[in-house]
């Protein structure tokens, strides 16, 4: 029986090797998701300008919630809430739909020789174009609003690096797992919703009482979604100390789960 390498190595030499193919099932993919349609493409950029618009009502008029400021308007707090939504939208998109990518390409498993490993970065790479497409709509709304965006927001790229890590890991993890116990695609499901109300999406960390907020602070994607809105809206610099403990403990997370990945995988064709 054939022996996967698991090491940091193979896991990057994985990524590196099949480059051009993990581009064209991309492509693929993205494209395939709007076949048919009469807009096409384009529902990839009207999707998030209706969503901004119907979070901006129901949050900022509804429930006339406000981030920070009394006068703080309707469209800044749209910006704010959007911020955080792009990143943990780009995050959940993967988580969920991580425990079927074996179990929607079967025929990858049993009919050719195919790098399965590159699986969760098609699904990481079509979704980071979706959020790439959010991002674009957010600028483009933030500049109506505010003018030139924050100089601060080049160095957005860098915080998409642990969160990247995260979602590998968790994505090559729930992959095979998905394969052997099929409850964890609900389990998954509920986890992420949960998730959405436990990291400060609609709400500041402030908000929280002291004495919960390191619980909140446990969760990594609070950094991500925090430090995001500083680079985006508020200008506030990097804190490179807590981006490198966190792309660090990102990359075990990533290795670890490549790793379970490749010794679960032999497996895969007797359970299909």
């Amino acid at each position: 029986m054939q022996n996967f390498p698991i090491s940091p190595r193979a896991m990057a030499g994985s990524l590196w090797h099949n480059r051009s193919l993990i581009w064209l099932l991309v492509v693929r993919e993205v494209a395939g998701r709007y076949r048919g349609s009469i807009l096409g493409i384009l529902w990839s950029f009207f999707n998030p300008v209706f969503m901004l618009a119907v979070y901006t009502f129901v949050f900022s008029v509804v429930f006339k919630a406000r981030w920070g400021a009394s006068d703080e308007s309707r469209a800044e707090f749209a910006l704010i809430l959007f911020a955080g939504l792009l990143v943990f939208n780009l995050f959940v998109e993967c988580i969920n739909r991580a425990p079927m990518l074996i179990l929607a390409n079967i025929n990858y498993v049993k009919k050719v020789v195919f790098p399965l490993e590159i699986l969760p970065w098609v699904a990481f790479g079509a979704a980071l174009f979706h959020a790439l497409v959010s991002l674009a709509v957010w600028l483009l709304f933030s500049f109506w609003v505010f003018g030139v965006p924050q100089v601060t927001l080049l160095f957005f790229p860098l915080v998409l690096v642990p969160l990247g890590l995260l979602v590998m890991g968790l994505s090559w993890f729930l992959a095979a797992l998905g394969v052997f116990l099929r409850d964890v695609v609900q389990l998954v499901g509920v986890m992420t919703t949960v998730l959405l109300f436990l990291t400060p999406i609609f709400y500041p960390v402030s908000a929280i009482p002291e004495r919960y907020r390191l619980f909140l602070h446990l969760n990594p994607l609070t950094f991500i979604v925090e430090q995001s809105r500083d680079l985006l809206i508020f200008g506030s610099g990097l804190a490179w100390g807590r981006l490198g403990l966190l792309t660090a403990f990102a990359f075990l997370v990533a290795w670890l789960g490549f790793a379970w990945f490749q010794k679960t995988r032999k497996g895969f064709a007797d359970v299909l």
